[in-house]
């Protein structure tokens, strides 16, 4: 039952972040704009772009699985403290502690790995063989 629920919980904590780094391509200038007003360079948005797309896929594929997670654990904090520390506004809040608990996901994964159904659980097989 393990392997499925791992699964289950990647693709969980990966969709948002695969849908917002296409919603920031689309989005560009918008989020450029919308980071330089938080104090945040607009400079690091393809950075951004990257680390969610890429570190989304990756972690849907369950590949380099734990030291994804960790980056995106770290992002999660980042943008919970930078976008959303406006606890006078219930919905800035609420995705605040949604930041928080997603960073816990991921820390749940770094811990634990991607599971057996990922490409980690392949090339492990692979190099000890």
């Amino acid at each position: 039952m393990n392997a499925p629920l791992a699964l289950l919980g990647r693709i969980g904590l990966s969709l948002i972040f695969i849908i917002s780094g296409w919603g920031k391509i689309a989005g560009y200038v918008a989020t450029q704009q919308y980071m330089e007003a938080m104090g945040v360079p607009g400079a690091l948005l393809p950075l951004v772009i990257a680390l969610e797309l890429g570190g989304g896929l990756a972690i849907l594929m369950g590949a380099f699985t734990r030291w994804i997670a960790l980056a995106l654990a770290a992002f999660s904090l980042a943008s919970a403290a930078l976008f959303h520390a406006n606890f006078g506004d219930a919905a800035q809040a609420i995705n605040f502690w949604k930041n928080v608990a997603m960073a816990g996901g991921f820390l749940m994964l770094a811990a634990h790995g991607a599971g057996m159904l990922s490409l980690d659980h392949v090339w492990n097989k692979r190099r000890d063989a």
